[in-house]
């Protein structure tokens, strides 16, 4: 009577279950039987193939207890054993398994009530999920599925004859005819057998249909697992509430949560949270079938499933599964304090105290992903068509997930997507704006959400339109640029900072947009990045501090920055101090030689610089004082422009080099010596950074409403004591005025004399040299003739009549006033400046708006199929062990979880519009992901 007592009280537990998964596991009848029924003189074994009635199959679907259970019991190397050894095995296990799920979800006993399906949160003690359940076995069958398409999507690579015989193979069966159902025929979707319909005769007594059996093709497994899984998500008792049940039918495409499309809440339940998680992740896994297709076949080669998904699916289905992944993934209420998990959350360190798994953070995330993935498909037939006016449109046939979301248009669900976005943003900022380092948990969601923002705005030009016409657009920009100020320093979120800078060049394209920068930001920024002024003030510094302080890594960021810097500049006014000093600072080293001539693309971005300041004086010139007179401050800039040629810039960096061997002679050097030489050598990525970084810290310490600047020295006074460009004040005074002494000069100034004053056959070959050698870290070669295509190009024309006309009055007025007052006076001055008989009209504005290329579409899609693989990556690590062929997967040893970073090859040549790209916005080159 006691003899199973024990078992009884371990099976609550999950401990009666062992013996039988430990033979799976290690025994001749367990998974190593998928792979060695090969061996027909084994004693074991004396079939060829394992028949797809034998009992084996039975163990997959009744002894495992939790996804861990499947993902721990079968490995990738099983899989790919059999694979190998035994094909016809996994392709019987495969039909197996998916027949038995199709049966089951036709069984009356499904589903088993939730609680027989749902493990407990602490992860010790499991529930009754050991009871063969129909529920159970649905779940086991799910999860085999996940476990095993993997390992064959790797296996078959790019020629995908195995899944081609497997899974998208259509049969031919008899079709049994029905007399008295002639209608039934009608309703047939089936246009492969209308000649044998016709030729039916019209009447159904004749003998002739039974002497010729009609045979009809059913759908291929393909088809019908995807369908299969489309119920499953809205299986009453299953995955939404039993009470939304309509007599006998299991399933009712209802939406999950009210938002779009829905004002009734189904009400959260763990136990349908978690059978949801699921069966989202076998679709994820499905669609993840294109991460083992190749960067270079990517749009070519599409993956059946997901064009399956996107343009075959049935109308209600697509929006009904749209509407309720969107309203999982954005209903994210802030923590209540009548709940004790809400009054925990508010808790410092909660995360690191209360651990354990959250049911609906796993919805959440698993929502969020397959609908970045849905939103992103572009392969194939499923590329948005391109319209008259050159813009490109989804359409109902390239992808109705796509095409169904440009076409929202109600102002409740237009808020209910925009307030929810703004509260996972707020989560994030109130995750990095802590007095407590760590105190609070970073939201895991959080690229996600900008992808899906970021694909809202692309894609729904009314929903763009309501965010701009908010109040809260500035506090979406100020979210975004804060998160991405946050991970510049980060290899691994590289990817997500450049989509960052793609979506602002897409905001700053909306003239609402940038009128609204004008206006001050409400929301409270972090002390480190906030700096008084206006949203365009906070703007600028954030573009500047992702170009001064990244050593280069982000130069792929460069150009979308600075357009969208260039597409605000027309409607900017009462720019502060800080931000015309970042503006003067950018174009400063925009304008090195270094820069210049150390990649084929870099010019542009001095190009679309010029821009900024010609539209800031050409349509608010009285309203920027303060970046005017950074202009006149370094006019030396823009005059060096109008005649620089390629042996000026050659001598300029051949006399960096020769200082710095000089340096290195010495024996080393102070901090501000090293940065010049970091700047001008060329050899690093971060060659355009120290000369940014110069003069940073002296920046932060000026004043942000009184100067731009020391007072100014009259015309007359003469420059003394060593300076750079980056750190004193550079005096308004000719370079040819007054007579200064060769010993009064700087080390830099006296190189320059020397330069000018012979031109030696020594020299030239010197600087024949550095050009043949390459230039920078591309070791670009460039001519003379590439100089001149595009320096003859450059827009000085209102920068230098600027200089001209404004720069003699600035002169007189400074030598009328005691030099104490000379700044607010001069400031006052060019606030009352009127150049509208000299300057050209202003042309018309014309933003470049960002435009996707193939090479783009490629790189987010490998952002996103990045981020869900590192998601994947624990606990269950559904894509471990398999050859990607997507990104470059690289193991860190420093660090438990992946790290995605971006290797980018010639980027800013790229992204500057190589092929004519550059023109309409920023493109993208490919590039591979490294974990």
């Amino acid at each position: 009577m006691f003899s199973r007592l024990p078992s009884q009280l371990s099976a609550p537990f999950g401990i009666l279950g062992d013996e039988p998964k430990l033979a799976f596991r290690s025994k001749p009848g367990g998974i190593a039987k998928l792979a060695s029924s090969r061996a027909p003189n084994h004693p074991l074994y004396a079939t060829q193939d394992i028949p797809p009635t034998d009992q084996y199959w039975d163990q997959y679907i009744t002894i495992f207890d939790s996804p861990s259970d499947v993902f721990s019991l079968v490995t990738p190397n099983d899989i790919r054993r059999a694979l190998h050894d035994a094909p016809e095995n996994v392709a019987t296990l495969i039909r197996v398994i998916c027949s038995r799920l199709f049966n089951l979800i036709s069984d009356h006993t499904f589903p088993t009530p939730v609680s027989a399906s749902v493990t407990s949160l602490t992860g010790f003690i499991k529930s009754s999920t050991s009871e063969n359940t129909t529920t159970k076995h649905v779940l086991n069958c799910v999860r085999v599925l996940q476990r095993v398409l993997p390992v064959v999507f790797e296996i078959d690579g790019e020629t995908t004859s195995f899944e081609l015989e497997v899974f998208w193979k259509k049969e031919e069966v008899e079709d049994t005819p029905v007399n008295d159902e002639p209608l039934q025929f009608v309703l047939e979707d089936d246009d492969e057998d209308s000649d044998e319909e016709d030729a039916e005769p019209p009447t159904p007594a004749t003998p002739k249909p039974k002497e010729t059996k009609s045979k009809k093709t059913i759908p291929s497994l393909a088809e019908r697992l995807l369908g299969c899984l489309m119920d499953l998500l809205f299986c009453c008792g299953f995955t939404i509430p039993r009470r939304v049940q309509v007599d006998h039918y299991k399933i009712n495409h209802t939406i999950w949560e009210k938002g779009v499309g829905s004002t009734a809440d189904l009400g959260p339940s763990q136990g349908l949270e978690s059978n949801k998680t699921e069966v989202l992740r076998l679709l994820l896994v499905l669609l993840s079938r294109q991460i083992y297709t190749s960067p270079s076949q990517l749009l070519t080669k599409p993956s059946i499933y997901t064009l399956q998904l996107v343009q075959k699916s049935q109308r209600r289905n697509v929006l009904t599964l749209l509407c309720s992944l969107l309203n999982t993934a954005i209903n994210s209420p802030p923590a209540s304090l009548t709940t004790i998990g809400g009054m925990t959350g508010r808790l410092p360190y909660n995360h690191l105290v209360f651990k354990g798994e959250d049911s609906r953070e796993g919805l959440v995330i698993m929502c969020m992903q397959v609908l970045c993935a849905l939103l992103d498909c572009q392969s194939g037939p499923a590329r948005d068509t391109t319209l008259a006016n050159g813009e490109s449109s989804p359409t109902i046939k390239t992808n109705m997930f796509r095409y169904y979301l440009a076409k929202l248009h109600r102002q409740q669900d237009f808020m209910f997507i925009l307030d929810g976005i703004i509260n996972i943003l707020e989560l994030q900022m109130a995750s990095l704006n802590n007095y407590l380092p760590g105190a609070k948990k970073s939201v895991p969601y959080i690229v996600e959400t900008i992808i899906i923002f970021w694909k809202m705005i692309e894609l729904n030009k009314k929903f763009r339109a309501y965010i701009l016409d908010s109040d809260r657009s500035m506090d979406v920009l100020a979210y975004l640029l804060c998160y991405g100020l946050e991970v510049k320093d980060k290899p691994q979120q590289h990817g997500l900072c450049r989509s960052l800078s793609y979506i602002v060049q897409t905001l700053s394209a909306e003239k609402a947009f940038s009128a609204k920068l004008n206006t001050t930001i409400k929301v409270q920024i972090p002390p480190k990045w906030h700096v008084p002024g206006t949203a365009a003030d906070f703007l600028i510094n954030s573009v500047y501090s992702m170009v001064a302080t990244t050593s280069g890594t982000l130069s792929s960021l460069y150009p979308a920055l600075i357009i969208a810097l260039s597409n605000c500049a027309p409607y900017l006014k009462n720019l502060s101090v800080s931000a015309s000093t970042r503006l003067v600072q950018l174009v400063t080293a925009f304008s090195t030689a270094t820069f210049l001539l150390s990649d084929e693309g870099n010019p542009r971005l001095l190009f679309f610089m010029l821009e900024v300041f010609n539209s800031v004086i050409l349509h608010n010139l009285a309203d920027n004082p303060n970046l005017v007179y950074g202009v006149l401050r370094a006019r030396k800039t823009f005059e060096d422009l109008g005649t620089f040629t390629l042996a000026r810039g050659l001598r300029e960096i051949r006399r960096v080099q020769l200082a710095k061997e000089e340096q290195a002679r010495k024996g080393g050097t102070k901090g501000k010596d090293r940065a010049l030489d970091d700047l001008e050598s060329g050899e690093e990525p971060s060659t355009e950074k120290a000369r940014l970084l110069e003069s940073e810290a002296s920046s932060r310490r000026e004043s942000a409403e009184t100067s731009l600047d020391p007072p100014l020295p009259s015309r007359d006074s003469p420059q003394r004591g060593p300076s750079t460009d980056d750190e004193a004040p550079i005096p308004l005074v000719s370079p040819t005025a007054g007579s200064t002494p060769e010993s009064a000069l700087s080390e830099k100034a006296r190189g320059k004399l020397r330069e000018r004053s012979s031109m030696s056959i020594e020299m030239t070959r010197s600087l024949e040299r550095v050009a043949l050698a390459g230039i920078g870290r591309n070791r670009f070669v460039p001519t003379q003739e590439w100089v001149t295509s595009w320096q003859q190009g450059l827009p000085l024309d209102p920068v230098m009549l600027v200089i001209s006309e404004l720069l003699p009055k600035v002169h007189d007025l400074q030598a009328s006033l005691n030099k104490a007052n000379t700044t607010p006076a001069i400031i006052d001055f060019l606030a009352s400046a009127n150049l509208s008989n000299v300057l050209p009209r202003p042309p018309s504005i014309t933003p470049r708006r960002f435009v996707w290329s193939d090479a783009s579409i490629i790189w987010l899609a490998s952002l996103i199929w990045g981020e869900v693989y590192v998601r994947g990556t624990t606990p269950l690590g559904i894509w471990n062990g398999t050859n990607v062929r997507l990104f470059y997967v690289k193991h860190s040893q420093t660090q438990g979880r992946g790290q995605i970073s971006e290797t980018v090859t010639n980027a800013i040549g790229g992204l500057l519009g190589r092929g004519g790209q550059g023109a309409n916005g920023a493109g993208a080159e490919p590039y591979q992901n490294s974990r």
